[in-house]
């Protein structure tokens, strides 16, 4: 996949074309950041500066090189700006081990701690199938959490090469620096992944009629809270976490645990597919309203291999993210 070779655009747009010449972008823009800083939202805001710097800088645009490569030196710099002297963001489990399923092992973490879901149509572009299947593995929550465990240059250098398949040379001149530097980082970069187990170069295969049907069967089970339907359905080493919840769980027995214990508020819950998120199913989860209907809990995103549900992320931040994901603010009874 390449995205810097453009000849359409090596010629220096009018300033009336350049609206529209920007909005062009605007998807693959994002999904970079989204890589870059882990947070749909940070993303749009780091887009919306990027333009506003290339609007500010369009008289020092020549023409030279692609519109394109000089919007990704824009939003390069903006992202390097963004993460200067902050924390990463990360996952429950990049921060400690699985714990019991008590509840007086939830602490919550401020919003900034965590790894945001983003929807697919968001940051993922449409076109050939292979570069749509390259682009939604690249923005899986395991890859962008990996992602975070890099220093930020080193973060852009993979991103760059690995997944927008930019030459050195290229990333090299867009970051200042000299391809011999860029090749060590991308080195190093790549035995972080590597660590994590995780590559911008093997896409899952997309879900399948078995998957879908999966899905539709985990649903009416956690409608019904039904403790036998939900054992068949989940691998039984699969994980769960709840940000902004530091708590994670591993194996089907503790998820079980916690969801039939603490987390029996759930029973009853009403399950609303959604579009997906990072690359894998997502559903609104929607819980008794004690004074009727059902109030908004939780974004869920899951991961399925080999017939089964392996990862369960509840997100619990629902006032900002089911707006984001089309979701309903609550449902009648």
């Amino acid at each position: 996949m390449r995205v810097v070779t453009d000849s359409s655009l090596t010629v220096r747009p009018g300033a009336d074309e350049l609206e529209g010449r920007l909005e062009q972008h605007r998807v693959e823009l994002t999904a970079y950041c989204y890589r870059m800083l882990g947070s749909p939202f940070e993303a749009e805001d780091a887009v919306q500066e990027t333009f506003i710097r290339a609007w500010r800088g369009f008289d020092r645009f020549e023409g030279r090189a692609a519109l394109r490569s000089w919007l990704y030196r824009i939003a390069t710099n903006v992202c390097l700006d963004m993460l200067n002297g902050r924390e990463r963001r990360a996952r429950p489990m990049d921060l400690g081990p699985a714990r019991e399923p008590v509840e007086a092992n939830l602490n919550t973490l401020p919003e900034a701690t965590w790894i945001q879901p983003a929807p697919d149509g968001l940051v993922a572009p449409e076109g050939d199938p292979a570069e749509v299947a390259v682009a939604r593995e690249t923005i899986r929550l395991a890859f962008v959490a990996a992602l975070q465990h890099l220093p930020p240059r080193q973060r852009a250098v993979l991103i760059l090469c690995e997944v927008l398949r930019w030459q050195a040379t290229e990333v090299a001149e867009l970051l200042e620096t000299t391809v011999a530097s860029v090749n060590s980082a991308l080195q190093r970069a790549r035995a972080t992944l590597a660590a994590a187990d995780v590559s911008a170069t093997d896409p899952s295969p997309p879900l399948d009629e078995a998957d879908r049907a999966l899905l539709a069967r985990y649903v009416k089970a956690f409608e019904r809270y039904d403790i036998e339907a939900l054992t068949s359905l989940i691998q039984e080493d699969a994980t769960q976490s709840m940000p902004p919840y530091d708590l994670w769980l591993r194996g089907r027995g503790d998820i079980l645990e916690w969801w039939f214990g603490p987390g029996i508020g759930c029973r009853g819950s009403r399950v609303v597919p959604t579009v997906a998120a990072n690359g894998s199913p997502a559903f609104g989860q929607y819980k008794p309203d004690p004074e009727g209907g059902y109030e908004p809990w939780a974004l869920q995103v899951l991961e399925l291999s080999e017939g089964r549900i392996v990862e369960f992320t509840f997100f619990l931040d629902t006032e900002t993210l089911f707006p984001l994901f089309g979701l309903p603010a609550r449902l009648d009874a």
